[in-house]
């Protein structure tokens, strides 16, 4: 719970030291990948989400 409440707390100079410390952690021509892969990670967490609410959807029909 402490964790949420650091996060809301950041503001605009807490985010722009994590922006600069990822910029130096992973350099400029990382980045573009690194969130192309984060990317597809949350389009294929999503298309799984949405078979499995579809799955549990029609198994619900076949209850009635």
């Amino acid at each position: 719970m402490e964790t949420i409440l650091f996060i809301q707390n950041i503001g605009v100079p807490g985010l722009v030291m994590i922006v600069l410390i990822i910029v130096l952690l992973f350099g400029g021509k990382k980045i573009p990948e690194l969130m192309k892969g984060l990317g597809k990670g949350m389009k294929e967490f999503k298309d799984a989400s949405k078979n499995d609410k579809d799955d549990s959807s029609s198994t619900d029909l076949k209850k009635d």
